[in-house]
């Protein structure tokens, strides 16, 4: 049987994975074009929101690892903890929202900038991106679809950590009932 915690170390596994494939699709992503005699390279630089997927998604990993070694510690000392495990608790909860929310909110903007890559703006005389650097536009388009994979993973995290942090809290504790 499959517990909790071992649901949680597998999605969070995974969402590293995911994030980190993003970010090096994103990162080392670039196509280079002889257009009307000058050579133009698309990189992830040319839209600042791909920089800030990059930057949040390399934070993201980062902070899913640090909390599987905490899981580690934890789960070594766990009875040194039992009256900070609910402030632990909260802690991690509320992290867990600001990944989940924060990874949500840059993928989301890279595919904004994504979307204007591919129709353009006339009014702004942006031109369309994608008509000439196609392999470009399409590893992006993979990288968006790994990035919103690994925001879902992590609003599954943090339903877990949600569970985790609510099921310390008793309704009989709260409600002052007593055992009869």
């Amino acid at each position: 049987m499959v517990g909790i915690a071992q649901v949680n170390v597998y999605l969070r596994v995974s969402a590293v994975l995911f994030y980190v494939l993003t970010a090096c699709l994103v990162g080392l992503d670039s196509q280079t074009k002889i257009i009307f005699f000058v050579a133009r390279k698309a990189t992830y630089r040319d839209l600042e929101a791909f920089g800030i997927l990059v930057y949040v998604d390399s934070a993201a990993v980062v902070y899913n690892l640090l909390q599987l070694c905490k899981g580690l510690i934890s789960a070594r000392f766990e009875g040194n903890l039992k009256g900070a495990y609910i402030y632990i608790s909260w802690i991690g909860f509320l992290l867990d929202q600001l990944a989940a929310y924060i990874t949500f909110a840059a993928n989301s903007a890279a595919f904004e900038a994504s979307v204007l890559a591919v129709t353009g703006a006339e009014e702004f005389q942006w031109m369309k991106l994608c008509n000439r650097f196609t392999r470009f536009c399409f590893q992006m388009g993979g990288a968006l679809l790994c990035g919103y994979v690994a925001s879902i993973l992590m609003a599954l995290i943090s339903f877990i950590s949600a569970y985790n942090l609510f099921s310390n809290y008793s309704s009989k504790r709260f409600l002052r009932l007593k055992k009869t």
